[in-house]
């Protein structure tokens, strides 16, 4: 059994004090990836797992290696993140959500360090990330930098549900870190990913339906002229669904425009694979608008 952590006795990897950061990661049967994960946390003294019902080891894992495990069934990951915010005994003011797939590095330990010291007042921070495939760091293929919230204070933020993932709550000043965190989405290998991104491109594709059927997004206006997350939510959500083709584009846009090819075969393999997925979206936007007029397949 590991010894139980002390913030006192947790560093960034060069002995520098580490920050006052609760951290919440959401798993299911990730056994293969818990461990590599909370070996990444240990700078924090507050790491909680929240498990929808694993039926492998995961949760004995993170126990073993110190982390207090909690249990609620998934619903969907704005839900299940809310309710880590709502029910979880979060010791810190700031918490990090992290997945099992994804690492913390000594760098973005260190700025969140400096960052909660000088800007304590913002509502959470968007934080990039760096896509890892076939042992190397897609820096062109994955359109680096994209950003998520993770990094936020549990009393002034909530989540709500968008696509296949989450957004956080508008009006909320929000801050950016710099410093990725490292993103391993092929570690349970392609077919776990094909799985996923089969139920993902569903999601995507009925939040894409919404979207055409109304005016405006209410949850949080996208902006061309606004910040990279605005511009972003913009052409994702006002210009691509309009585009014919969208997985030719997809494919074009990351290994030509976006030099995935500098990337070798990782990059060309990762841009036919998203190609895919988009092109899935687009088939199943079909599919949803021709059975909300009361089509068959």
């Amino acid at each position: 059994m590991t010894v139980p952590r002390t913030h006192t006795a947790c560093t960034a990897g060069d002995g520098s004090p580490t920050p006052a950061v609760s951290i919440v990661i959401l798993t299911l049967n990730e056994e293969s990836n818990i461990r590599d994960c909370l070996d990444s946390c240990t700078w924090s003294d507050d790491i909680h797992v929240l498990d929808s019902g694993s039926s492998d080891r995961t949760q004995v894992i993170a126990r073993e290696l110190g982390a207090q495990v909690h249990l609620n069934p998934f619903e969907s990951f704005g839900k299940q993140r809310n309710w880590a915010l709502d029910n979880i005994p979060i010791k810190h003011e700031w918490v990090f959500h992290l997945d099992a797939d994804e690492r913390f590095t000594p760098e973005i330990v260190r700025e969140i360090e400096s960052t909660l010291k000088n800007q304590p007042e913002l509502s959470g921070y968007y934080v990039p990330s760096k896509l890892m495939f076939m042992g190397r760091w897609l820096r062109r293929a994955s359109g680096y930098p994209t950003y998520q919230m993770r990094l936020f204070h549990k009393d002034r933020m909530r989540f709500i549900d968008y696509g296949h993932g989450q957004r956080e709550e508008p009006g909320k000043p929000i801050g950016t870190l710099h410093q990725p965190y490292l993103h391993y989405s092929f570690s349970k290998g392609l077919t776990d990913w094909i799985d996923k991104h089969n139920r993902y491109s569903t999601q995507e594709a009925r939040e894409i339906v919404r979207i055409q059927s109304e005016r405006h997004d209410k949850a949080d206006p996208p902006r061309l002229m606004g910040s990279a997350v605005q511009r972003r939510r913009w052409l994702k959500q006002r210009l691509y669904p309009k585009l014919p083709a969208r997985w030719i584009l997809r494919f074009c846009w990351l290994y030509f425009i976006k030099l995935g090819f500098l990337d070798g075969k990782a990059g060309l393999r990762f841009c036919q694979l998203h190609a895919a997925y988009e092109l899935f979206i687009g088939l199943k936007v079909v599919e949803t608008k021709h059975n909300s007029k009361g089509g068959t397949t």
